[in-house]
């Protein structure tokens, strides 16, 4: 079998014929597979959904108990068969419920990331490597100058900051699903124990987090403390945040951001960020070569992201790539099924 005759890209995303399943499509299908919560990878109005727990739980909370006409979890390693083919999920490393999906027939696997690093985070399950035959990579830092340094250092950072303006509050940008979760277990890593502080809009999905079993520690509303409890202390709250009349109720603000991105000062400037800090839940340069590598992939096929650059370090490392230009996908939509407050 041909890869391609397995898996294909077209208009509502990767279309797999023999099972008749997308992955991560952009527009409603009938069966549609998941890889994890974000808004740009899953979206409700299929038909039905098969994902994690953890991801059909969070895509309930987005978007409420009728995103999808019926659900079915999986578990990690769980071989389905759907059509003709097998399809397993495999932990992505990115967020809670994060998962690579493995989809094979007569002796060819495909494996699709969606979104993955292969970083530690206390807060989901450790990326797995997965041998394949073609690999389907992300490509959101697919530059060689995206090299991230760890993430307790970039905490430290922050701590030093805290210490340093007792007199100031720390508002932190930071991604609701994921980012913040892992913001804040870092934080509780280092050893600080005084409360953090939330913004409205954070607080569902992280309190779903600790029914999960991850520890966060003292975690209260912004939106309930007087304007003085929240200097010497740090708040979490979505990147859009940062630039609205809510951060007035702070005391001299410290605006902080967690991404990745933040490795382009550029960027930081752009969004007023004074405390940028360069925490990321995608793969840097290093990581995508290396899990590439590691894979055993005689073909690689890249999408949403720095395709070219990629593709470029495949073919000169003897291997068959190709973009395959996906539209849809990129940064993860804050509005999608939350309150702001």
């Amino acid at each position: 079998m041909r890869p391609h005759d397995l898996l294909a890209p077209e208009p509502a995303g990767l279309y797999c014929p023999r099972g008749d399943f997308h992955i991560d499509p952009v527009r409603p299908v009938p069966r549609a597979l998941i890889t994890h919560g974000h808004s740009d990878h899953a979206r409700p109005g299929h038909g039905a959904v098969l994902a994690t727990q953890e991801t059909l739980d969070l895509m309930r909370l987005r978007y409420g108990e009728n995103f999808a006409g019926t659900t079915q979890a999986v578990r990690y390693g769980e071989v389905l068969a759907l059509g003709d083919v097998g399809v397993s999920f495999h932990p992505a490393g990115h967020v809670l419920g994060s998962a690579q999906i493995a989809v094979t027939r007569g002796g060819v696997r495909i494996v699709a990331s969606g979104d993955y690093k292969d970083a530690p985070d206390p807060t989901c399950a450790a990326f797995e490597v997965v041998p394949c035959d073609v690999f389907i990579t992300e490509a959101t830092f697919g530059l060689p100058v995206f090299c991230h340094p760890a993430a307790a250092d970039e905490v430290a950072k922050l701590l030093a900051s805290v210490r340093l303006f007792p007199e100031r509050a720390h508002i932190v940008g930071a991604y609701s699903l994921g980012k913040a979760q892992r913001v804040i277990a870092l934080i509780r890593a280092a050893g600080y124990d005084a409360p953090v502080y939330l913004h409205g809009a954070m607080e569902t999905i992280t309190r779903y987090y600790e029914t999960r079993g991850i520890a966060l520690g003292d975690l209260r509303l912004a939106r309930e403390a007087a304007k003085a409890d929240l200097a010497g202390h740090v708040t979490l709250a979505p990147p859009s945040a940062l630039s609205e009349v809510w951060t007035r109720r702070f005391p001299d603000p410290v605006n902080a951001f967690a991404s990745g991105w933040m490795r382009v000062r550029a960027r930081a400037r752009q969004r007023g960020v004074e405390l940028p800090l360069v925490i990321s839940d995608h793969a840097d340069w290093n990581g995508l070569t290396n899990t590439i590598r590691a894979t055993g992939a005689g073909e690689v096929w890249v999408t949403h992201g720095e395709e070219d650059a990629l593709v470029h370090w495949c073919t000169t490392q003897g291997l068959i790539a190709r973009p395959l230009a996906l539209v849809g996908y990129g940064e993860e939509d804050e509005s999608a099924g939350e309150t702001v407050a």
